[in-house]
C-alpha cells in the first residue's frame, strides 16, 4: 500500500531559500536526512497508508478545502523537534495564524471521515530542514542559540492551494502530487 499525506507546498523561491539554509546548515549539524528541495512543504496531515479505493472518498471530502479564502504566512527562523542534544528534526518556522489552524482543523474532519484517527498532538506548523540526528556528537544549546541568531530572515508566503501528496521512498524527490485543491 502506498503512503500520502496533506500538505502545503512551496513556492519555488521560498524552496531555493530553504535549501540555501540547509546547504550552510549540513556542514554544521549531523542529520541524516536532508530532504530534497522539491519535498519541502507544511504538513497539514500525515495519513500513512491508504487503502486505493479510500483515496477517491478522501479526494472528495478535500474539496471541502475550496471553502478557505486564500490567505498569507510567513515562514522563517529555525527551531528542534526531541531531544535539545540530539533533536530528531530541524525545522524552519512557520507563523501559525487563525486561517491556518481553520484550513488544518478541515484537513482533520475530512481525513476522519474516511478513517483516520484525529492527531492527538497540538498542530506545530513547519517545515523540515533535517531529521534522524546521526552520530554520539551532541548539539549545544550555544551552538542552537547561534544559528537561531544567524538563520532569522523571515518571508511571506501565499497560501492558495492544499496538496494531496504519494510518498515514493525510494526516489528523489519523493514525494508526487496526486490532487491539488484551490483555495476559494
Amino acid at each position: 500500500m502506498s503512503h500520502y499525506f496533506i500538505a502545503i507546498q512551496l513556492p519555488q523561491e521560498l524552496q531555493t531559500s530553504l535549501s540555501d539554509w540547509q546547504h550552510k546548515l549540513k556542514g554544521q549539524l549531523a542529520y541524516k536526512q536532508w530532504p530534497h528541495r522539491e519535498d519541502l512543504h507544511i504538513t497539514l496531515k500525515f495519513l500513512g497508508e491508504v487503502e486505493g479505493n479510500k483515496i477517491q472518498q478522501l479526494i472528495k471530502e478535500l474539496q471541502a478545502v475550496q471553502e478557505i479564502p486564500v490567505f498569507d504566512l510567513i515562514v522563517g527562523g529555525i527551531g528542534t523537534f526531541g531531544n535539545p542534544k540530539k533533536p530528531r528534526v530541524l525545522w524552519a518556522g512557520v507563523e501559525g495564524t487563525d486561517r491556518l489552524s481553520v484550513l488544518q482543523h478541515i484537513v482533520e474532519s475530512c481525513s476522519q471521515k474516511i478513517g483516520y484517527e484525529k492527531e492527538n498532538r497540538q498542530y506545530r506548523p513547519h517545515i523540515t530542514l533535517a531529521k534522524k540526528w546521526d552520530g554520539e556528537s551532541t548539539l549545544s544549546g550555544e551552538t542552537l542559540t547561534g544559528l537561531q541568531q544567524q538563520f532569522t530572515d523571515k518571508q511571506p508566503m501565499h497560501i492558495a492551494e492544499v496538496v494531496l501528496f504519494q510518498i515514493h521512498p525510494t526516489k528523489s524527490p519523493k514525494y508526487e502530487v496526486v490532487e491539488r485543491f484551490p483555495l476559494k
